[in-house]
């Protein structure tokens, strides 16, 4: 642990001197915030949005929607490292696989909550209503996929070892899951063979739980489910993530 302490201080001190890339990152979903959450509130009414409050259907999906950007791309931080050879010297030193990543993901989960809560203030501004105990959950559910998304972000990288070749994957992975998990729209306006693919899709479960904290439904079966998979994702994805790390040299 000692080693993902010394990793997540380096990495926090590089964001903090470095906050560029946390404040660009929050102008996509601010702007969707502000232009097109409004826009929304005449589907109040529509099965399975939101209960009559648009806004508790919205604004879950565009957290998990925010958590897999953030995360997906740290990426390529980490690949400029392993090119300078920085996190191969950590890594023959001695020092903890597991440690090298968890510092660094430690780092990425923290500026996940942050601007997770930037949003929520924001949307509670628009109009937004929902427990807050649903809400306190939801962050605990964003963290645990933001493991998940980060490391896989890492691994992924670490294996193309390339800025482009990761670029293309990530945007070739990413939009696809995106629109298939029903982030801004619900998935009972799709026809059926487009929700049926969509049941398939890991990241539609994480967005149903998010929803299901938010209208306060703690112990349903999309809660339940969503965390499952959030949380079989994290332990994957770390797994892949430190035989990554291991193969840096290779």
């Amino acid at each position: 642990m000692s080693t993902a302490w010394v990793v997540f201080q380096r990495s926090m001190r590089y964001t903090v001197s470095n906050p560029a890339w946390v404040v660009t990152g929050l102008l996509q979903p601010v702007l969707y915030l502000v232009l097109f959450g409004p826009l929304l509130s005449g589907l109040n009414d529509v099965q399975g949005y939101g209960g009559g409050n648009s806004w508790r259907f919205f604004v879950p999906g565009l957290l998990v929607q925010q958590c897999v950007f953030a995360a997906v791309f740290v990426g390529f931080g980490v690949l400029a490292e392993a090119r300078s050879g920085v996190l191969d010297r950590m890594r023959v030193s001695g020092a903890s696989q597991l440690g090298l990543l968890l510092g660094r993901i430690s780092r990425d989960v923290l500026v996940v909550l942050g601007q997770a809560a930037v949003l929520v203030l924001g949307a509670v501004a628009f109009g937004l209503r929902a427990p807050a105990g649903g809400i306190l959950l939801t962050f605990v559910l964003l963290a645990v996929f933001a493991v998940a998304m980060s490391a896989l972000s890492y691994a992924l990288a670490l294996r193309v070892r390339s800025e482009g070749a990761y670029g293309q994957v990530v945007n070739a992975f990413t939009l696809p899951s995106l629109l298939l998990s029903g982030v801004l729209l619900p998935l009972t306006l799709a026809p059926a063979w487009l929700a049926a693919v969509a049941r398939v899709n890991p990241l539609s479960h994480v967005v149903d739980a998010a929803r299901g904290l938010f209208a306060g439904q703690t112990t349903g079966r999309p809660v339940l489910v969503g965390s499952s998979v959030a949380l079989t994702a994290a332990v994957l994805a770390l797994w892949f993530g430190v035989r990554s790390v291991r193969g840096i040299s290779k």
